[in-house]
């Protein structure tokens, strides 16, 4: 069955996974009401893994009847994805169709004629069996016609001619022949020629479906000097099999498709007749049938001969030539002379982050695990939101849109509402911020970026993050080629949008304090190459007495606050400088000035103030810029679930974790089980703190936290024996 607009192609821009129930079974609906088969539904239901299931397309398509459901349906899905129509109705196979002014090679006015001419020699057998020996393998049948017959105003037309003997046979039979041409393949009437197809038949009839290849499609126009239409195919590089002279005003010219199919055999014949008619040939449409009958050379129509041109000129094959035919009309610019620029430079693009990132360019956020990454860009999704501050840079206000491609939807937004919670941030503007959702249902980023493109084509985003980009990640992160194909689509993103792409991607395995920014990240240098801005994070060391420090600092100061609240007079009067800088001197002071009830209180918040110093972790991002000059390192504390800038300097003189001496490299203490056991039970501690969002803890979030899988979450649990664990949610069991 031929349908005006196939479907089964159509759903190659429908993804079954992103449908909901009904919409799948619509599909089918509108399928069976379009005369197609289960199979058709079935396969294309099979790209949908999670749900597929064998079988189940056939026992629901005999249900299928009388539902209205149409192939409108089917192309409206396809429309919502990225396909557009050639034309403004459906087209049928004789439909003319005109597209937009691309693929233009030649001006036809100003292209000088290639004269014609016949061959010195007449030898029509040569003539014909040149002709099948470049068209058809021995063993394929040729279909041709000599008996025509003729109409009331006198036009002689072919019969349906003959179709069971192969290529092999007639040359055979033609050698043999005396240059008897008519003894082989029957007389022909002079005046009207003869005709002959040009691709093989199954030897059963010579309608479309008794073509066994689709190797060559009919190039025909009538309608310009012979001259002409001799030299634009030529220019255009066609790449053409045969060229034969019709005997009156027309060339033909056979031209290599290589199809694999019917259907992709009318892609090709329509991409085919729309170059060579943008390119000044007027090609006569009623010749696209792969059945279709052509001009026989070696023989004579009203005293003109039908000869061969040429043969085997043009690309050698249809692959490249659409190759060269895409490459000449690619949408790259000019180049430009800097002269007509000097006196008047065009305008940089606005800043996104002030010192870091215009807009419309891209960042690349790296790092290890639980240095949180995420977390990172979802405070600066908040930052662009609200025009505020992200870490030491300023952000424009804008609109920005999260790609969240790892955490469920319910986390995805807790985790905004924790974030602005933590900075201290009203949320004035938080229809700045849209989360596109998509933990199991992601696609590879070429296939993603389209969508993207299309769905925020009107939501005028200053920034799009994509979080994180190994979820669709394409080929070999090693492979540098396969990685700028990938990062292309970020371009692409940018380009199309005018919108700043920023993603993030992790650390190579291994101690990265030694190395520079930009050989941290995993897989090729590309990752640290194409942003116009890298930011780096990596880990500093936290010594002991750091640590106690931090800690004894967190206690004075509430103490410090607590007896300026309830005694001022007394803080005045009796705690000194030095003082300040004893937790038992301030202890002490404060038992004398704060009543007990109140002094508890004082002594619970110490104790939640010192753990949150125990579990919070110290970075420093560096970065490579493209368009700014370098920044200094930027230190700061991870505290769960935000960054915070050291801008005491605390942290200023640390060096980050592997930057030790090569001696102390060499030297690292082997750590015992018992060391290791006693480790693992203060992680898990450390990060069971530090999820205690909510009040609530689970598997997945100590997972996340700790950088290890669930299982060896739930094995450390097991071992630590003061957590139980219940469908995924985890907690501390009360003191006995």
């Amino acid at each position: 069955m031929e349908h005006k607009l196939d479907l089964v192609n159509l759903l190659d821009y429908v993804d079954p996974s992103m449908l909901d129930y009904q919409e799948w079974l619509n599909v089918g609906m509108a399928l069976k009401h379009e005369g197609y088969t289960a199979s058709d539904w079935e396969d294309w239901s099979k790209r949908d893994g999670a749900r597929y299931r064998p079988g189940e397309c056939f026992k629901k398509w005999t249900g299928f009847e009388g539902n209205g459901i149409t192939g409108a349906t089917i192309t409206q899905m396809a429309k919502e994805n990225g396909w557009s129509p050639r034309s403004s109705h459906e087209l049928d196979w004789n439909d003319e169709i005109t597209y937009d002014d691309d693929y233009v090679v030649i001006d036809k006015n100003w292209i000088e004629g290639k004269e014609i001419s016949e061959p010195k020699t007449w030898n029509p057998v040569r003539e014909l069996t040149r002709y099948l020996e470049t068209l058809f393998e021995a063993s394929e049948n040729v279909g041709y016609v000599t008996a025509t017959w003729q109409t009331d105003d006198g036009k002689y037309l072919p019969t349906k001619g003959n179709w069971d003997r192969t290529a092999g046979e007639l040359i055979q039979l033609l050698n043999q022949s005396g240059d008897d041409i008519g003894s082989v393949l029957g007389d022909y009437n002079p005046e009207a020629g003869a005709w002959i197809r040009f691709n093989p038949l199954d030897g059963k009839g010579v309608k479309n479906e008794n073509v066994t290849e689709f190797k060559y499609a009919l190039v025909e126009s009538d309608t310009m000097e012979l001259e002409k239409q001799n030299a634009i195919m030529r220019e255009l590089e066609l790449p053409i099999a045969a060229l034969i002279f019709s005997g009156k005003k027309s060339i033909h010219a056979i031209v290599k498709v290589d199809a694999g199919n019917y259907e992709e055999y009318r892609k090709r014949v329509d991409y085919l007749y729309d170059v060579c008619k943008k390119n000044g040939l007027n090609i006569d449409s009623q010749n696209r049938n792969p059945s279709r009958l052509s001009r026989m050379p070696g023989v004579e129509r009203d005293g003109k001969k039908q000869f061969i041109i040429d043969t085997n000129i043009g690309k050698p094959n249809w692959d490249e030539w659409h190759e060269w035919i895409e490459g000449i009309n690619d949408d790259l610019p000019d180049p430009e002379s800097l002269t007509d620029y000097w006196d008047n430079m065009p305008e940089l693009a606005p800043p996104l982050i002030e010192g870091l990132l215009r807009q419309g360019h891209k960042m690349l956020m790296a790092g290890p695990s639980k240095a949180g990454k995420s977390f990172a860009l979802i405070e600066l999704c908040i930052a662009i939101a609200e025009g505020k501050k992200w870490i030491s840079w300023q952000c424009t206000k804008g609109k920005v849109l999260y790609v969240n491609l790892e955490l469920d939807r319910a986390s995805a937004l807790h985790r905004f509402k924790d974030v602005y919670n933590a900075l201290g941030l009203e949320p004035n503007h938080i229809d700045n911020i849209d989360i596109w959702n998509l933990r199991g249902k992601t696609v590879p980023m070429d296939k993603l970026a389209p969508k993207l493109i299309r769905r925020s084509l009107k939501s005028n985003y200053i920034a799009v993050v994509i979080d994180p980009i190994y979820k669709v990640l394409t080929g070999d992160e090693n492979s540098a080629d396969q990685m700028a194909h990938f990062t292309n689509q970020f371009d692409k993103i940018a380009t199309e949008l005018g919108s700043s792409v920023i993603y993030c991607h992790h650390h190579s395995k291994g101690s990265q304090g030694g190395k520079k920014s930009m050989d941290r990240s995993s897989g090729s240098g590309v990752f640290a190459r194409d942003p116009d801005a890298l930011m780096d994070l990596v880990e500093l060391e936290i010594t002991d007495d750091l640590l106690k420090q931090q800690e004894a600092a967190a206690a004075t100061g509430i103490y410090a606050q607590a007896i300026k609240k309830v005694n001022f007079d007394y803080f005045d009067e009796h705690v000194g400088l030095d003082d300040q800088q004893s937790v038992s001197q301030m202890n002490t002071h404060a038992k004398r000035a704060i009543p007990q009830d109140e002094l508890d209180k004082v002594e619970s918040e110490i104790n939640q103030a010192i753990k949150k110093v125990r579990i919070r972790s110290a970075w420093r991002i560096e970065g490579t810029l493209r368009e700014y000059p370098k920044f200094d390192a930027v230190n700061m504390w991870f505290q769960y679930p935000v960054h915070k800038v050291d801008d005491v300097g605390i942290l200023k003189n640390i060096e980050p974790e592997g930057d030790s001496p090569p001696w102390k490299k060499n030297f690292t203490k082997k750590k015992s089980p018992e060391e290791k056991k006693k480790e693992q039970k203060e992680s898990l501690e450390v990060a069971f703190e530090s999820c205690m969002i909510d009040g609530e803890v689970t598997l997945d979030s100590l997972s996340e936290f700790m950088g290890v899988t669930p299982k060896t979450v739930r094995n450390r649990v097991g071992a630590h024996g003061d957590f139980w664990i219940d469908n995924g949610e985890v907690g501390r069991k009360p003191d006995k």
